[in-house]
């Protein structure tokens, strides 16, 4: 199966390799302003904390047409940085392949797990390639819990602006929290460590001719590591600064990608999620210091703007989406005055677990659904922005975790609406109180015992295969003329 996995040339320059302790890729594409400061970062990293294993760095590439290969072949090591190391010092090997298949980051990461597989590697990372803020000691806190402390799978833990990652802070890491009961605060941060095993586990899934493919690798990544009973934790890698974009900025095929994927996730793997009644920590690794960060810029009265154009032109859809006390509540907002603008947490929450109901039920064509999301979660940033304005990062960290306890509140409205196997679940009304979290009798997330047996992993039991298209989802055709300005409007 590996090998398949390979181009021809690359899989003989694999095999004349023979094996390695360690595997690092990077996938690519157009990166060779930012590749040249990334790959001599990692070999540092292998170097000085990893001398006595072998290691390899792939470079796993889509086609770039800008040199990024030959970037990464000619990237230097400048002697400086290896004084205080102990020599003689094995050579860190570098591999520069295409990828295979679909076009998209999952299948440059398959490339990576397949030569990862095949290298006998007992510790695997995978960073970007756009990266201005790694340091050598990334890669120590990748792979050293994989190593030394049996751990399966490392997610990043960045300190980021108050305004950059804002769907991972108002719905990846609440929602995912919520559902699978472990508090992983960057599920789809983009760098992780996971073990040969898991690699082989990742690379068994038959999810490489579907979306997973072209997007949503990090999420699935992250939902297999826990649904699959591996030991999970994390790395606190200090600031990770990248071109960050005004969350108002030309997003809505991004926000439907990534919504979408968490929702197919989820019909997949329902009956794990469904009975958890609360989250845990889950452990971090690493020295944690504050650093600078670079302002990101946002443009409040643009995003009021989509929502109010929202309101006038996607009430069908809307009306299909929501239920009606949600969208009464939203149609009582007051988007003509920024300053009193707010939309609650509680009201946030209800439209993106109506959003995954509505997903599950095919309500409105899957496409169509996830596009008409970006008027409200613009709407969500903007109240987010004003009410932080004046916030400190560790105020703006306690408001993201308030919103956590609200999803996880909420999540009996959530498994009401989804109508599979709601009976199962055992919490009260969230307007009743909380769901009494201390009981003995309520599930809580499975403490990993071990390594579960290959489930499969498949993510919807239809000949479409998982995270691909049900047989019933026809082509989308022609979007909605609202749908249409909204998702591709930037200005």
């Amino acid at each position: 199966m590996p090998a398949k996995v390979l181009p021809p040339e690359t899989l003989v320059q694999v095999r004349a390799l023979g094996h390695a302790d360690i595997v690092v890729g990077v996938p690519s594409f157009n990166n060779a302003r930012t590749i040249p400061h990334v790959i001599p970062a990692l070999e540092v990293g292998l170097r000085k904390y990893f001398p006595g294993s072998r290691a390899v760095i792939v470079n796993s590439d889509g086609g770039s047409t800008d040199g990024t290969p030959q970037a990464v072949l000619a990237a230097q090591v400048e002697e400086g940085h290896l004084l205080l190391l102990s020599h003689p010092l094995p050579p860190v090997h570098r591999l520069v392949t295409p990828y295979h298949g679909l076009p998209g980051k999952g299948s440059a990461f398959r490339t990576i797990f397949g030569v990862a597989q095949i290298l006998g590697a007992r510790a695997c990372a995978v960073v970007d390639s756009d990266l201005r803020s790694i340091t050598p000691e990334w890669i120590e806190l990748l792979l050293r819990p994989l190593l030394h402390a049996g751990y399966d799978y490392v997610a990043p833990y960045y300190l980021r602006h108050k305004y950059d990652g804002t769907i991972t802070n108002s719905i990846v890491y609440p929602l995912t929290r919520a559902l699978y009961g472990q508090r992983v605060r960057q599920p789809i941060g983009g760098d992780f460590g996971f073990s040969g095993r898991l690699a082989a586990h990742y690379l068994r899934q038959d999810v490489w001719d579907t979306d997973v493919a072209r997007y949503g690798i990090d999420i699935w990544m992250t939902t297999t590591a826990l649904c699959g009973g591996f030991r999970v934790c994390q790395s606190f890698l200090g600031a990770k600064i990248h071109d960050a974009k005004d969350p108002a900025s030309d997003l809505s095929a991004m926000l439907a990608q990534v919504v979408g994927s968490l929702f197919r996730l989820m019909e997949a793997h329902s009956d794990q999620w469904i009975p958890v009644r609360e989250s845990r920590e889950v452990p971090v690794f690493g020295f944690r210091y504050g650093v600078g960060l670079e302002p990101v810029a946002v443009n409040v009265e643009r995003m009021i703007g989509r929502f109010r154009q929202g309101l006038a032109e996607l009430g069908e859809i809307w009306g299909l989406a929501l239920q009606p006390d949600t969208l009464a509540e939203l149609r009582r907002l007051q988007p003509a005055d920024p300053e009193r603008f707010c939309v609650p947490d509680e009201l946030w929450v209800k439209v993106i677990h109506d959003f995954a109901a509505a997903y599950h039920a095919r309500a409105v064509h899957p496409d169509h659904l996830l596009r008409s999301l970006t008027p409200l979660y613009l709407a969500r940033v903007a109240s987010f922005v004003l009410e932080t304005r004046d916030s400190l990062a560790e105020q703006v960290e306690e408001k993201i975790e308030r919103l956590c306890s609200t999803y996880e509140h909420w999540k009996p409205y959530l498994v009401e609406h989804w109508g599979d196997h709601h009976d199962t679940y055992f919490g009260t009304d969230p307007r009743a109180g909380l769901a009494a979290p201390g009981r003995a009798d309520h599930t809580t997330a499975a403490q990993p015992a071990g390594h579960a047996a290959d489930p499969g992993g498949g993510l919807d039991p239809r000949p479409a295969g998982p995270m691909g298209r049900r047989p019933d989802e026809r082509p989308a055709g022609e979007l909605p003329a609202a749908l249409g300005s909204l998702g591709g409007h930037r200005s």
